[in-house]
């Protein structure tokens, strides 16, 4: 069972942010005996017990159970309709985003932010101090909350602020949300 644990373009921490537990079992997607479980969420009807991440990277967990593990209407920008002039992203990038990236543990539906049209990559659970260290480039995601909202932020309470860095130009993004 030691093989090399799939890498997340856009969720390089997800090992360390505890979506996956080391916990022996068989994959109900591929029968495989594997040794990490992924416990984020996955959006699908039929919820199975025990997911691999070679599962979630390539696909097929996705394509078996008809689920994604990120809302589509999450990403940011993102609209329903394929007229819609916000949609710049082609169907590899939602399907990335949705089928093969691992979700984010969020208090209400996660959001998975872009910059330079991109969807960014998820990079941990934050608060205030974390916050304040970038504010100046957090600047524009945090001109919408009250000062007390954000010195409240926790990286494991409620509220919770959601990191996320840009792969094209590394400027940081946050989201945060609360019960």
């Amino acid at each position: 069972m030691t093989q090399d644990l799939p890498r997340f373009r856009l969720h390089p921490h997800v090992y360390r942010l505890d979506l996956f537990e080391q916990q022996n079992g068989t994959c109900s997607c591929c029968a495989q005996l594997r040794d990490w479980k992924y416990r984020g969420p996955f959006y699908a009807v039929q919820k199975p017990d025990y997911l691999c991440p070679w599962c979630i990277a390539d696909g097929s967990a996705a394509r078996r159970y008809e689920g994604q593990f990120n809302d589509e209407l999450s990403i940011e920008g993102w609209e329903p309709d394929p007229s819609a002039s916000a949609n710049t992203f082609n169907a590899e990038l939602i399907a990335e985003v949705c089928d093969r990236t691992p979700g984010y543990l969020a208090w209400q539906q996660a959001q998975w932010l872009v910059h330079c049209g991109q969807p960014c990559q998820f990079i941990a659970y934050v608060g205030a101090a974390e916050v304040e260290g970038l504010r100046s480039e957090l600047a524009g995601d945090l001109q919408q909350l009250d000062d007390t909202y954000v010195q409240a932020l926790s990286a494991d309470g409620n509220p919770t602020g959601y990191l996320f860095r840009c792969l094209q130009c590394g400027t940081h993004r946050l989201h945060t949300d609360g019960t």
